[in-house]
Parts: structure tokens; sequence; C-alpha cells
């Protein structure tokens, strides 16, 4: 499988940061098998790199995903690509961060259309940004299809159910502005400016403890669901093994020698 001039996913590394940019413009980033299979070993790459403290996820051409490529989906390609989907039927689903629990924060940078599986891939995300021309939409019963990134069960636990089922069922698109009353997105910027605003928020995130960062995430995941009783037993352990680290004494240290801290990550 030999790198194409311009592949269908970007990945760019600056310090702590990794920006991973869906790069099909003249098919408003749809993902071919292509695509989902890097995306699939991006994934990989973050979770096991220790410099990776965040990641950003966007698209190129002013849009972020408008889904799956349908055309593909009819007339699927006899390639290498191919044959990796053939060899692990669950590629796809990795891909799509459906059966892949990404350990380091994600954040979104939308401009233009977050539509079919575009908008399932960014109910995986932690942190979202959207220009204000940005739309969103789970639009699979327009053409008989069913959601199967996730939607039916994590936008209802994502944003309130009638808001959810307004959307799952109608297929309709959302402007950014009622996204952001719904609670779907973090914050909105002028257009053009979701990546610029994903990068400030990502060199935040990266200059707190990374340990601390990832636990704190990984509690919020693991206790999803549970009684309160269970789900704070969980977060205790995980905390104090956060306060037992070396970044939590690096921390107070730097704090009272007035310096930035120089976190580990362990």
């Amino acid at each position: 499988m030999s790198a194409s001039a311009s592949p269908p996913l970007l990945v760019e590394r600056d310090g702590h940061v990794v920006t991973l940019t869906m790069n099909r413009p003249e098919a408003r980033n749809a993902m071919d098998l292509e695509m989902l299979a890097r995306l699939a070993d991006a994934w990989i790459m973050i979770d096991e790199d220790p410099e990776v403290r965040v990641a950003i996820l966007t698209g190129a051409g002013g849009h972020f995903c408008s889904g799956s490529d349908l055309k593909q989906m009819h007339q699927p390609p006899d390639d290498a690509w191919a044959a990796r989907f053939k060899a692990d039927p669950d590629l796809h689903w990795k891909a799509f961060l459906r059966h892949h629990r990404l350990t380091k924060p994600l954040i979104a940078a939308v401009e233009g259309s977050a539509i079919a599986g575009g908008m399932e891939i960014l109910q995986a995300t932690d942190i979202r940004i959207a220009a204000e021309g940005a739309r969103f939409g789970v639009s699979e019963v327009r053409w008989g299809l069913f959601p199967l990134g996730g939607s039916t069960v994590r936008l209802r636990r994502q944003i309130p159910y009638a808001h959810a089922m307004d959307i799952l069922l109608t297929g309709r698109h959302v402007r950014a502005d009622e996204a952001y009353r719904m609670g779907l997105i973090s914050r909105i910027v002028p257009d053009g400016q979701a990546l610029t605003e994903a990068r400030h928020v990502a060199a935040e995130v990266a200059a707190n403890g990374p340990f601390a960062v990832q636990s704190i995430k990984r509690s919020v995941q693991d206790t999803e669901g549970l009684p309160e009783r269970e789900a704070l037993a969980i977060e205790l352990e995980l905390g104090w093994k956060v306060f037992q680290s070396d970044d939590a004494k690096e921390g107070p240290r730097a704090f009272a020698e007035k310096r930035p801290p120089r976190f580990t990550g362990k």
C-alpha cells in the first residue's frame, strides 16, 4: 500500500499534539476505506506514543466530514485497503472509535458539514469546537440506513432525549448555534477559525499533567451509568494513583518555585 501524493488522512505532529486532517475535500471528506484504515492506525499510534498528550481531528477544504463514501459502499474496491478490512472485520468500527476507546483527549475542529459518519465520530471526541457555519446531522434514515457508528447510544447520553430523537428520526441538519444550545458542541468561533481555536485548547491541555488528564478522562468514561457508590470508588482508585505519581510532586514544586511544571506523565 504505497502512500499517494495526497493521502486521505494527513497526520501532523507539533510537540505533544497530533492533528489528524480528513483529506478528501472533493467529497467533503467522505470516508473511504483507505481513510478509515489510516484513522484506525492513527488512534493506535496516539495511544501508544507517550509523547502524544492531545489529538485534534479536523477536515480539509472547509468541511469536517460528510460520512461514509456511499458510492464506495455500493461498489467496494478490490485492493490492498479492502483486504485489510476483510482480514479484520472490526477495523471499520475501530476507525470510528466505536470499538476503540482513545486514552488521550481528542478535540474536534469542525468547519462546514459534520453529517452521518462525520457526526458519529464527532460523538467520540471530548472537546468540540465549531465554526458558525457548521452543520450537524445523522442523516442515515433519509437513505433507509441505520447509524451504526454509535449515535443511537451516544447521542442520547450526550444531549437531552427529545433533541437526540429529533435529530435521529428526522435526519435533519442543525446549525452550530442550535448544536451549542443542545450541548453537542463546546465552543463556537467565526468561520475559518475552528482549527486555530482547537490548537489553542490543545496547547492548554498538553501543558497539564498528562497522567492526571488521562486518568480524569478514564474516570469519566469508566463511571458512566454506574451507581454513585460504585462510580466514586473507581474515581478514588484512579485519583489516588495520580496523587502518588511523580507529576503530582512536580506540580506543587513548580508552583512553589514559580516556574512552569515539567511533567513526565509518570
